[in-house]
């Protein structure tokens, strides 16, 4: 079964950086159509935050782009999310997503991680 491991949240002053990082872990993937993060701040809906293709192309939200980059290893089965220039209404659980096709199953399905707190207080 295929899972997502997530790390890297925690507490940050505004203006400060994080890193998270999400690795795919256990099952056989055969393709990653997309993977990326998503957050869903206190009493809000989860949002996109930004989203790596196969091709590379990438997405942000238009609150996150020019602080925020999404990353990948060769092997395209991380995906890193670097967070630069905090600020308070980034406080929120961040959620790994991938949409990927593995063993087991007939067509692409969403995958998620646990998720990790980052919380931008001073």
């Amino acid at each position: 079964q295929v899972q997502l491991v997530e790390s890297g949240g925690g507490l940050v002053q505004p203006g400060g950086s994080l890193r998270l990082s999400c690795a795919t872990s256990g099952g056989v993937i055969f393709n990653i159509n997309r993977m990326g993060w998503y957050r869903q701040p206190p009493g809000k809906q989860r949002e996109l935050v930004a989203v790596i293709a196969s091709g590379g192309g990438t997405e942000y939200a238009d609150s996150v782009k020019g602080r925020f980059t999404i990353s990948r290893n060769n092997a395209k089965t991380t995906v890193y999310l670097q967070m630069d220039s905090l600020k308070p209404e980034d406080t929120a659980v961040y959620y790994c997503y991938a949409d990927l096709w593995a063993r087991g199953s007939r067509e692409y399905s969403d995958y998620w991680g646990q998720g990790t707190q980052v919380t931008v207080s001073s």
